[in-house]
């Protein structure tokens, strides 16, 4: 192993002690006592169990009643809105008959919503996205809960689905988990042309016309966006945690290969129960190293910024506290090895034909950049991994991909990577800690020192852009109050375009926010994730129109250039919108989840960290308390340290 990459997982595990053997206790004994009694559904009485078939038919009524073969549980995220999540219509009766063949009897247990960022962006949806991811959890749980079932299925693939689904089910780490994917759509229109069109409409110089017509043939049917955003990110690092069968990530969906794909995945889950010989429960399959394998691929393929939030959700749900400061550490060492949009022009259909997901992981493998002794669906290994599926014969063969990359263009081995580092940099100073994705951004656009322009509104600075007040000028544009206890953290990727034009014509510009920016951040620099956020006292609240800002990708810094007595005697600017004001499109249902937030670093969550005692609401007091002292200049510049690592407590 890389010493670095050991060295991140070593402390890892040794942080996580505690509630890492708490999750695993429960775990265990939840093991124990299915063997015991056998079927889920054994334990239940006759009243109980009555409900739980009713409506089945006749053959899988039999075979409930009987208490012999082992219950599966389908968990989708269909609906036939969203591209992604269509295809998933027709899984059920095909899951149902491969679970039926393998020896078990598979029931659908629960929808999950599945929202749309592409839809929601820059409109009132968008501040109920995030907070999905917890929604979807508690609705993963909710499906679970019957006590019916052995095993899982679950079904998703974009933004918070799948991160949602993963955090429900660790929260049944006894039961394995197999993830089913869908698939990408097929190449569209050009990125590059579609990006185009996207800056030309900004300028005022094609209508509205012209750009329905690119981007309907961008997005142009059944499948996930092939661009490489949160989606796709979604499904590379859930493959690396060894969650999906090997090869069965970016099958396109409606071909043989990808049917053959989901009757093989209801088969496999049948097979991991802890009635059979090859017990794999969701909760063993993801600990720290699988964790830390994720990050890694994350960072090696230059993915969504979302996902500095989710991996650390997603490990809390295991037992396991990662924090940004082993991301940090880990992006130094881990080398880019993909150029996917918006990272370079081509999408993950061509990555794939580049050889995909069994030459990335052989690669990071060789190089000893991820962990090869895990447990995976696929039995123990990473190994099996390094395997690519085809159908022969009508018969799923996995083979040993030898060849490395057929594209370098879109794909490289680590000994010619296309940058020494990641393409996601974590920044600290004294505005707080923030994340970067560099990998889009050109070099000589890596390191801004400009005046600031302050928003609390992304709709302000389009209209400032379209009103012309932006031009011909370097400045860092500043949104705030846009993190998780504010207005639920929405992406702002519809500022994107118009600070590229402004990129384009020659201005220095760069974007400082406490909101998000998504996988499909372009080349406009920006700090985003900011924590602590405005909402919570984060220093962010005190800057001034006018006040110079240092934003220094490459060396991971973000400072505001105010003398500290300055800081110290001003008062926070702006605020949050009240619960009165934060209204409509269903806003107002999620005022709970505003107040109970996370920060940014620690997930943007509100569960806590499964197997420890402290409540999300004790430490979100102690993280405010910290913040208010932050911006009120009692640290003075931060250096590495987390705020969140420092309790009120201590810093009074």
């Amino acid at each position: 192993m890389d010493p670095v990459i050991q060295e991140v997982t070593d402390r890892l595990i040794e942080r996580s002690r505690g509630s890492r053997t708490a999750y695993l206790a429960r775990l265990h004994a939840e093991a124990e006592a299915a063997r015991e009694r056998g079927p889920a559904r054994a334990g239940l009485g006759c009243a109980n169990l009555a409900h739980g078939f009713a409506a089945a038919g006749a053959a899988d009524k039999l075979d409930l009643r009987a208490n012999v073969k082992p219950g599966v549980a389908i968990v989708s995220s269909y609906n036939d809105m969203l591209s992604a999540h269509q295809p998933y219509e027709t899984y059920p009766p095909i899951l149902k008959a491969a679970v039926r063949k393998a020896g078990g009897v598979a029931q659908f247990a629960g929808g999950v919503p599945a929202m749309c960022d592409g839809i929601t962006q820059g409109r009132a949806g968008m501040e109920l996205s995030l907070y999905s991811r917890e929604v979807i959890a508690m609705a993963t749980a909710i499906a679970l809960s019957h006590d019916m079932f052995d095993t899982s299925l679950l079904l998703g693939v974009c933004d918070k689905i799948v991160p949602g689904l993963l955090i429900g089910a660790l929260h049944f780490g006894h039961l394995p988990a197999v993830f089913v994917p869908a698939g990408p759509m097929g190449s569209g229109l050009p990125n590059k042309v579609k990006a185009r069109t996207r800056q030309l409409f900004a300028e005022g110089k094609v209508g509205k016309g012209e750009l329905l017509d690119a981007e309907s043939q961008s997005y142009h049917s059944a499948g996930t966006c092939t661009f490489y955003g949160t989606a796709n990110s979604n499904q590379v690092m859930i493959e690396v945690m060894g969650l999906h069968l090997p090869g069965a990530t970016f099958v396109n969906p409606r071909t043989e290969l990808r049917e053959a794909l989901t009757k093989a995945a209801g088969r496999r889950a049948v097979e991991l129960t802890v009635h059979g010989d090859e017990y794999t429960p969701v909760g063993e399959v993801v600990d720290e190293k699988a964790i830390v394998n994720a990050c890694v691929a994350l960072l090696a393929t230059g993915g969504s910024t979302n996902h500095t939030m989710h991996i650390v959700a997603i490990a809390a749900a295991a037992g396991i506290e990662l924090l940004w400061d082993d991301l940090a550490t880990l992006s130094k060492v881990v080398p880019l090895l993909t150029r996917m949009y918006p990272n370079g022009q081509a999408d993950v259909n061509h990555f794939q034909a580049a050889g995909g997901m069994q030459v990335l992981i052989g690669e990071l493998l060789d190089a000893g950049l991820l962990h090869g002794d895990v447990l995976t669906i696929a039995g123990r290994g990473l190994d099996h991994y390094r395997s690519a599926v085809e159908l022969k014969d009508g018969e799923l063969v996995w083979e040993e991909r030898t060849e490395g990359s057929t594209d370098p263009d879109v794909l490289r081995p680590v000994s010619n990577a296309f940058s020494s580092d990641s393409g996601i940099h974590m920044l600290d100073g004294n505005l707080g800690r923030a994340v970067s994705k560099v990998s889009a951004v050109k070099d000589e656009h890596l390191v801004i020192e400009a005046p600031a322009k302050v928003f609390d509104d992304q709709l302000e600075l389009l209209r400032a852009f379209e009103a012309g007040e932006l031009d011909g000028q370097d400045f860092v544009a500043v949104i705030r109050y846009q993190g998780p206890s504010a207005n639920g953290m929405p992406e702002l990727h519809k500022l994107t375009p118009p600070m590229a034009v402004l990129l384009d014509r020659g201005q220095r510009v760069a974007i400082v926010t406490d909101g998000r920016m998504s996988g499909a951040s372009g080349k406009v620099p920006a700090a985003i994730h900011l924590s602590p956020e405005a909402a919570d006292g984060g220093p962010i609240a005190l800057v001034l129109n006018g006040d110079p800002i240092r934003l220094d990708a490459a060396a991971g810094t973000l400072e505001l250039l105010v003398p500290a007595e300055e800081l110290a005697a001003r008062t926070p600017q702006g605020a949050p919108l009240t619960d009165a004001q934060w209204v409509g499109t269903g806003r107002e249902l999620f005022s709970a989840f505003r107040r109970a937030a996370g920060p940014a670093e620690r997930g943007a969550g509100i569960f806590a960290l499964n197997g420890h005692a402290e409540s999300v609401a004790g430490s979100r007091a102690a993280e405010s308390a910290s913040n208010l002292l932050v911006a009120q200049g009692a640290f003075g510049a931060r250096g590495s340290q987390s705020v969140s690592g420092t309790s009120a407590k201590e810093v009074l």
